[in-house]
């Protein structure tokens, strides 16, 4: 598994502490991602969370004392060094992304039993995009957008296998792909603010 990363591109209203093993003595409020996960403890990501009182400055900067913790236990998807494992800030500041070896987890910090656990099986890269207010999720062959209100889109296939980020400049996300039916690296270019390809010229 990938050395556990920390983003907090977006300023947030909680802090988050990335545990080494499953505490000896776990906190009252604990939630387990997804629920119907068996054996979900082996391998997790565990994270003990603090959502901050709604006066607290953003970003995390001060402690929370009036706030109760809660331990997040993430269930692992791949060991594959490829598949991050993290947290991450997102463009809602009430929100945790949670990524344990490419499954991630978009968990509300004031209610925690509200979450969603993506689709991709696995993510490989998570790319916040500030101008933008969005969080990207790389698939093998399509990306999907996280804003403050949720999905904000999903784009359509970009690669047979395997998608590469190489820029993002003026609201447009430029990348490569690879097609099956020419066995070649492809260009394309995406519309940040719909997901929507846009046509590129050929190389």
């Amino acid at each position: 598994m990938s050395r556990p990363v920390v983003d907090l591109s977006f300023p947030c209203r909680w802090q988050a502490e990335i545990l080494p093993a499953r505490p000896a003595i776990l906190p009252a409020r604990r939630f387990v991602y997804p629920r119907q996960a068996e054996e979900v403890e082996r391998g997790a990501l565990e994270v003990l969370i603090r959502a901050s009182p709604a006066s607290s400055k953003e970003h995390g900067a001060e402690h929370f004392p009036g706030a109760q913790p809660f331990l997040a236990t993430c269930a692992l998807g791949f060991r594959d060094p490829a598949a991050p494992t993290g947290i991450w800030s997102a463009p809602n500041p009430e929100e945790i992304c949670a990524v344990s070896g490419g499954y991630a987890y978009l968990i509300n910090t004031r209610a925690p039993e509200q979450f969603t656990m993506l689709p991709y099986r696995p993510v490989l890269e998570v790319l916040p995009v500030i101008a933008e207010r969005l969080l990207l999720f790389v698939g093998h062959r399509t990306i999907l957008a996280w804003g403050a209100a949720g999905q904000a889109w999903e784009s359509g296939k970009l690669s047979d296998e395997g998608v590469t980020i190489t820029g993002i400049e003026a609201g447009i996300l430029r990348g490569t792909g690879w097609e099956m039916q020419t066995d070649r690296e492809s260009a394309f270019a995406v519309n940040l603010q719909n997901g929507r390809r846009i046509p590129t010229i050929p190389g």
